[in-house]
């Protein structure tokens, strides 16, 4: 899970792409980038951190252009060292800067590819870095050294398609020519499109989430359909084409349930609706199967499932309480990089209201359980507030098989409901009873909102990859390579000794402009 977006515009573009970036910190927290175009010359800044600790203005100054894209990373597996942030860039052909989120589930086939038949170098163990390389690589094949247009782009588009598996959201800027943004041909990672109007003429911006056109002021047009390319040339003309062959909307219902703001609008669906619509399927499961069970009152895990939560004591005709306060300078600790941050962090980001605990049954509703790590330990929170009961309901039905399109949960040793019952679960965790979202309620709750929709990637929850290149040998051989990451323990910043080259003479370096790349 990373957050995109890329402008064309009729002004400066470097603060409406910072400000975009700062309301998509939600789906990265790990690193940050802006690269802004004016002619031929690219001027990029990105490293590691958030985002107001990545921007200065000395940085802002230099990143001049009315064109321009930027990015904000969450970290997985071997992608948290600086030289893995992104935009990443390649001279040839053209000069082509790329963001994208989602993963590759073929990347390893591709890097291969790329040096043996396609004479690219792969410089770090980014899927996106190998995704750049391929779109070069396409495009060089389309314009057959020639003068650039929008066709060949779109042709360079379709060879993506048939080359890269798995999910990729993309925004790329090629040098004086424009901007280019696609989706995969299922439309696992959101990206939507929207429009300004001004006095010099329009302006445009893809992003990964609605909520980034409302706050800068665009207005929304529609999403990238799924294998669909838009392109947007430096006068501001819009173009776009079908470039899949058989393309299929298979949005990740992760979205919905916990990695999108409530405030978005995702493929025609209401993120806050699916949430308030999950608390009321999940209210009738309550009634059904614990009626014998006294309650008092509900409280949320902040912040995401305070929606569920809501319309849950709504329908129960329970008191709603805000039982747990929120650190608002501690990170989302899901995509904490590391067990033991995450273990640390949870503590320091919640504190509980001892007066809506003591004495008192309550019922905890939480978005998810993935690491089971959260949950644990705010059970013991209310139990050591002076709850008499601590029920625990789940948003989401139990995340049992890993996701292998961008977001962290690659290993099933890790995820609390592989291998066990819900018995099991509720004893880990500590709760006195435990209660899940059934999966057909939880789809049957977002397609209220765009019935359109026919299917959705579920695979966290059933396995069922959409892809349909996901076998047994494949995640084995991811669990193993995250395993042996884990026992390498390596810094954040020490990828290999070429990428501490590269982050020692260009993202660490105390420069007072931004890099310019010609």
């Amino acid at each position: 899970m990373c957050g995109i977006i890329g402008i064309v515009g009729k002004n400066p573009v470097n603060q409406l792409l910072y400000d975009g970036l700062l309301v998509l910190q939600h789906r990265g927290q790990d690193a940050a980038g802006i690269v802004t175009t004016d002619g031929n010359t690219f001027f990029m800044h990105k490293n590691n951190g958030l985002v107001k600790d990545v921007f200065q203005t000395r940085h802002m100054r230099s990143l001049i252009g009315n064109v321009g894209i930027a990015h904000v990373r969450y970290p997985t597996a071997g992608s948290s060292s600086a030289a893995e942030a992104q935009p990443f860039y390649v001279n040839s052909p053209f000069g082509i800067v790329l963001g994208h989120n989602g993963n590759l589930t073929n990347s390893q086939q591709l890097k291969s590819e790329m040096f043996r038949q396609d004479l690219r170098h792969i410089n770090t163990n980014s899927d996106s870095e190998v995704l750049l390389n391929v779109l070069a690589h396409e495009i060089e094949k389309t314009s057959r050294n020639a003068v650039l247009n929008t066709d060949m782009a779109f042709d360079a588009v379709s060879g993506v398609h048939k080359r890269c598996k798995g999910a990729y959201a993309v925004v790329a800027m090629i040098a004086n020519f424009g901007l280019l943004a696609f989706r995969d041909p299922n439309g696992i990672r959101p990206l939507v499109i929207g429009k300004l109007e001004t006095a010099l003429g329009t302006e445009y911006i893809v992003a990964s989430e609605s909520v980034a056109l409302d706050v800068l002021g665009f207005q929304m047009v529609r999403d990238v359909e799924p294998g669909e390319a838009v392109f947007i040339d430096m006068d501001g003309n819009f173009f776009s084409r079908q470039c899949a062959d058989n393309p299929k909307l298979n949005p990740c219902i992760f979205e919905y349930v916990y990695l999108a703001r409530p405030d978005s609008v995702i493929d025609g669906v209401s993120v806050y609706q699916t949430r308030l619509d999950m608390g009321k399927s999940l209210a009738e499961k309550i009634k059904r199967e614990w009626s014998d069970k006294k309650i008092d009152v509900v409280i949320p895990i902040p912040d995401t499932s305070r929606p569920s939560a809501l319309q849950v004591g709504i329908a129960l005709g329970l008191d709603y309480r805000e039982g747990f306060i929120k650190n608002r300078y501690i990170g989302r600790t899901f995509i904490m990089p590391g067990q033991a941050l995450r273990k640390k962090s949870v503590r320091q980001k919640l504190n509980p209201i001892g007066i809506e605990f003591k004495g008192k049954n309550v019922l905890l509703v939480d978005d998810s359980i993935v690491r089971g790590t959260t949950s644990q330990q705010i059970v013991q929170m209310a139990r050591d507030a002076g709850a008499n009961k601590v029920y625990f309901a789940s948003a989401a039905p139990p995340v049992r098989f890993p996701n292998v399109y961008g977001i962290d949960m690659p290993s099933r040793d890790e995820l609390l409901a592989t291998g066990r019952t819900d018995e099991q679960i509720c004893q880990e965790i500590g709760a006195d009873a435990l209660i899940y979202q059934d999966l057909d309620a939880l789809v049957e709750g977002v397609k209220l909102s765009n019935p359109h929709i026919k299917n959705f990637d579920c695979s966290c929850f059933d396995g069922k990859y959409v892809t349909g290149d996901i076998n047994e040998a494949y995640l084995n051989n991811i669990e193993t390579a995250r395993g042996d990451m884990n026992k390498k323990q390596k810094p954040a910043n020490s990828s290999t000794q070429m990428d501490l080259n590269l982050i020692d003479s260009f993202d660490n370096e105390p420069a007072e402009e931004a890099t310019e790349v010609s």
